[in-house]
């Protein structure tokens, strides 16, 4: 029978290891394809990702554990890794043998996480990525002599481009044939340096400088230039999201809208409605959004990949500190505006508890993918497309300052957090900068692919049963509208008087003063499954059909008594309300996980609501003045 970690079919199960940067996804990608699937620990909420492959004949399960820079952890990531190879997680034993992942441009630190991993006693080889990159600069490494000094297998790879992955595959069929050391590495610090000093003094022939990174750096790292590439990068992928990606949404809206009309005419009755009117008018009315989205996953990974993000958190870490937080926290916080679920998952990477559970409790304030179909609606519908500075034009800069006002207000948060609640020091900060590489299309599109699906699959999944329950509830009860009113009045009389129109006019005492009315409160409770059911449901209580209608919809949409039901004030109170507002059971859910405590979940819903509330009405306030 098979170990409960193996499956029933692969004959061993193998790891993949290695620092964090070193290229390991990149193997483990080439190794498996797109094969691999997630899953988490035994008791923890670390992820992995695995894969079952045929090689040789056999089937062979690979495992890849998080990055780690050693068996003494210091995050839950690195605690994990180590817990897991030394077989101290209930119901996973540790693997068959290892395959440690290495930059050839770095091999001296390297090989001291490879001493600590070959005391595990397994079979372990090692796998230099980045070759290349070694003989770009003049360098070389003699893998013969480097396997005769480790006595392990070494294999050098370009993964990106399958190089040297077939010995690599060849390896795994049978891992108790690797040779094995003959002499362990030395215990001490001092012993174990002169060991890796001599090693790399005999297999290694020294690299040039690289002075493509330390050009790119000399610009990117300054004091002036590099913020300002920042913010202008920013602001060309604000501006990208109203122009590369509309040609693309008008499509969609235009395929959506056709099929609506096509189920209705050949339909019919109510279910017909059902489907045109709930689940494709409100699923399709976010899954027009899936080109935006597809931008945002991309301008961050491109990002990540070509090693600029280790360069952000770095010039990011002295305006951090002030805000109680660290470097570290910067990435956690660029990744929540995809979302805030791996955003907060990422936190796991920085040691100190208190500067972790203060960037988690930040980072739902970063403008997550899921308010950005709220955010281009209302302006799409009420902020002009016109030129502002230069090719820069309104929408996008109306959008840049959304995402900046949850970013200056989660630092605000942040200090807040670490002067009250979670006093005290923070910890040094730490980070290697990772060398500038281009970036695989491969590798790229995983990574947008993946958040792509995740959105999709929320559309149809939560928000598909969300606004399915929300049309029953807007038709039941049957009611008769006088015979005075239009057709367009009398189907906007049936919604009001339902089940889910009488619980918006329930809320509209607390709710009246942001100039919130039944339907716009019907959609906010909507959002709070997901912040992106409250434009599928908008479309269904407004009886639009895509995205361009809703728009186009809410711009001229009337109260009963005849007045605006979103003036200039309204929609002011609403981009407010939804930069600060938690609306998501999701990440709530992955806060109570990540801190193992409903404390701070429930701090986090119910200050943020609270904020948005009051910002809501001063920002309502202040537009009424203008």
């Amino acid at each position: 029978m098979a170990p409960p970690n193996v499956t029933e079919a692969a004959a061993f199960q193998i790891a993949i290891v290695g620092s964090p940067n070193a290229g390991k996804t990149s193997v483990f990608n080439s190794l498996t394809g797109v094969r691999s699937r997630t899953a988490n620990y035994p008791g923890v909420t670390v992820s992995r990702r695995e894969a079952t492959v045929e090689i040789g004949g056999r089937m062979v399960e690979l495992v890849d554990l998080p990055g780690t820079y050693g068996l003494e952890p210091i995050s839950p990531d690195e605690a994990v890794v180590s817990d897991a190879l030394h077989g101290r997680l209930e119901g996973f034993r540790p693997p068959d043998a290892l395959v440690m992942i290495a930059d050839a441009t770095s091999l001296d630190r390297s090989l001291f996480l490879l001493a600590e991993f070959l005391e595990l006693g397994l079979p372990t080889c090692l796998v230099l990525t980045m070759v290349d990159e070694v003989a770009v600069r003049h360098g070389s490494v003699d893998l013969t002599r480097l396997s005769d000094a480790l006595g392990i297998p070494v294999v050098g790879v370009i993964g990106h481009r399958g190089v040297g992955m077939a010995t690599v595959k060849g390896l795994l069929v049978d891992p108790h044939d690797w040779i094995r050391p003959i002499v362990a590495p030395p215990d001490t610090l001092a012993e174990r340096t002169a060991w890796i000093d001599s090693i790399i003094a005999s297999v290694v022939a020294p690299l040039d400088a690289d002075e493509r990174t330390r050009r790119i750096d000399s610009v990117l790292l300054h004091p002036v230039w590099g913020p300002a590439a920042f913010i202008a990068v920013m602001l060309a992928f604000f501006q990208s999201i109203f122009t590369l990606a509309t040609p693309a949404v008008d499509w969609l809206e235009t395929v959506i809208g056709d099929f609506s009309d096509w189920v209705r005419d050949n339909v019919g009755g109510t279910f017909g409605d059902l489907l045109a009117d709930g689940v494709i008018a409100g699923v399709g009315g976010v899954l027009v959004f899936v080109p935006q989205i597809a931008l945002l996953f991309l301008i961050i990974g491109l990002l990540e990949r070509v090693g600029y993000l280790a360069r952000a958190a770095l010039m990011a870490d002295r305006v951090m500190g002030r805000f109680g937080l660290e470097g570290r926290s910067f990435i956690a916080m660029l990744s929540s505006f995809a979302c805030a679920v791996p955003g907060i998952m990422s936190a796991r990477t920085i040691p100190n508890e208190r500067d972790r559970i203060v960037t988690m409790m930040a980072a739902p304030l970063m403008t997550c993918s899921a308010r950005l179909p709220v955010f281009t609606l209302l302006i799409a519908a009420f902020v002009p497309n016109e030129s502002a500075i230069g090719p820069l034009r309104s929408q996008g800069l109306a959008l840049f300052g959304l995402y900046l006002l949850g970013a200056l207000s989660g630092l605000v948060y942040s200090a807040v957090l670490s002067k009250t609640m979670l006093g005290g020091p923070t910890a040094p900060f730490m980070m290697e900068l990772p060398a500038y590489r281009r970036p695989t299309a491969t590798a790229v599109l995983l990574h947008v692919w993946d958040g792509v699906w995740s959105f999709a699959r929320k559309a149809g999944t939560v928000i598909l049963g969300t606004t399915i329950i929300l049309w029953v509830l807007l038709s039941l009860p049957n009611t008769t509208p006088p015979d005075t009113l239009s057709e367009a009045e009398q189907a906007s009389y049936e919604m009001e008087h339902s089940i889910a129109g009488r619980a918006g006019k329930a809320l509209e005492p607390v709710l009246a003063p942001l100039g919130f009315e039944w339907r716009t409160n019907v959609a906010l409770i909507g959002s709070l499954a997901a912040r992106e059911v409250f434009v599928s449901t908008l479309a269904i209580t407004t009886a639009s059909e895509d995205e361009d209608a809703l728009a186009d919809r809410i711009a001229t949409l009337e109260n009963s008594d005849g007045s605006r039901a979103f003036d200039g004030p309204t929609v002011v109170a609403l981009l407010i309300f939804f930069v600060y507002a938690l609306q998501c059971f999701s990440t709530v859910a992955v806060l109570h996980r990540e801190t193992n405590s409903w404390r701070w979940p429930a701090i986090a819903m119910s200050s943020m609501l609270g904020i948005a509330y009051v910002a809501a009405l001063i920002g309502r306030s202040i537009a009424e003045l203008l």
